[in-house]
């Protein structure tokens, strides 16, 4: 699953060493005893599910943060019902990951009310994997929806379709629904090519990215994550549809939801599915659907047709078992900050 081009080894770590270390750096760089195994916890299991861009590695900018005064370790996100009456969490400026679960766990439980729910999340820095807030919103019945954006000031990563210049931030849209036999349906991806992530975990593995992801600072097409930290850009996914979906979402969540700090505003939504079909009924046609697509004859260079979220949920199994497959080089670094 993973989008490295890289000739370097990888080093296999059990998930529990893994977590050890990465709660260790974050301790380390003034996280709450909480925050910090909230984070490790979360970073593990998206390396498990073979989220490379949002495993583990992502430890080390974190800390890099920190160190900067980019976040605020000790931060503890606040949830605030606004004066005209929507519901906001608020991050104090530090690491998303809590904040974001709180959000989708109060957009869930709100829904008891009217079926459906809206939370904003504001001042925060990284969130993590989205599709681990929403699959586990979906378990509970839900429709999720997470939309974030709003910080291109500070984030100016992807190139708007038919430019050359980076202007928007990668803007991700995650979805997740109550699936059939199998568990949720969860699609969790970036509006450009590649998530932001891909870019540190080949600089820290030392690797390329795939064709067709990056340009450099004069509009070249490049696998070299240094060209665009030397002022190039990532493409749009799908061109104009990628480019559509980031504007959009840079609309909702600066131009509704306000001033960006930090990172990216984001917006929670959640519909009780219940509301709509009986949970039984829903899951026998959805697995109909389901069963359907995994039954497509596969193409050349596939040995299946796979559902969104079932590659993630197989992968942990099987993780947990073999351990985590980290570049050896990006390795070496964590352990060297959690000793440091």
């Amino acid at each position: 699953m993973s989008k490295l081009v890289m000739d370097t080894a990888r080093v296999h770590v059990a998930p529990d060493v893994a977590a050890a270390k990465v709660a260790a750096i974050l301790r380390g760089s003034g996280c709450t005893p909480e925050t910090a195994a909230a984070v490790a916890d979360h970073l593990v299991d998206a390396s498990l599910c073979g989220v490379e861009s949002h495993g583990v590695m992502r430890v080390i900018q974190y800390a890099q943060q920190y160190r900067d005064g980019y976040m605020t370790p000790a931060a503890t996100p606040v949830v605030r019902v606004l004066d005209r009456g929507p519901v906001e969490v608020d991050g104090g400026g530090g690491i998303g990951i809590p904040a974001m679960q709180r959000a989708v766990d109060r957009a869930c439980a709100d829904t008891a009310m009217t079926g459906i729910a809206a939370v904003a999340v504001r001042n925060v820095g990284h969130t993590g994997r989205l599709g681990a807030y929403a699959e586990k919103g979906a378990e509970a019945g839900h429709l999720v929806i997470i939309i974030g954006g709003g910080g291109r000031q500070n984030w100016r990563q992807v190139a708007p379709y038919g430019g050359r210049r980076a202007v928007l931030p990668t803007n991700p849209y995650c979805l997740a629904i109550p699936g059939g036999e199998r568990g949720p349906v969860v699609v969790d991806f970036a509006t450009s090519m590649i998530a932001g992530g891909w870019l540190y975990a080949a600089r820290s593995a030392g690797a390329r990215l795939p064709p067709g992801a990056l340009i450099d600072p004069e509009g070249r097409l490049s696998t070299d994550p240094e060209d665009y930290f030397r002022g190039g850009a990532i493409l749009p996914k799908g061109g104009p549809m990628g480019y559509g979906l980031a504007l959009m979402a840079e609309l909702i969540c600066e131009a509704m939801l306000g001033p960006v700090t930090t990172e990216v505003n984001w917006l929670v939504l959640a519909l009780d599915t219940a509301r709509h079909r009986e949970p039984s009924r829903m899951r026998a046609v959805a697995e109909e659907i389901l069963a359907e697509l995994r039954a497509c004859p596969p193409a050349e260079g596939f040995s299946h047709v796979e559902v969104p979220g079932e590659r993630e949920r197989t992968r942990r199994e099987a993780g947990r078992i073999e351990g985590i497959a980290i570049p050896a080089r990006t390795w070496e670094e964590i352990l060297a900050a959690a000793d440091g």
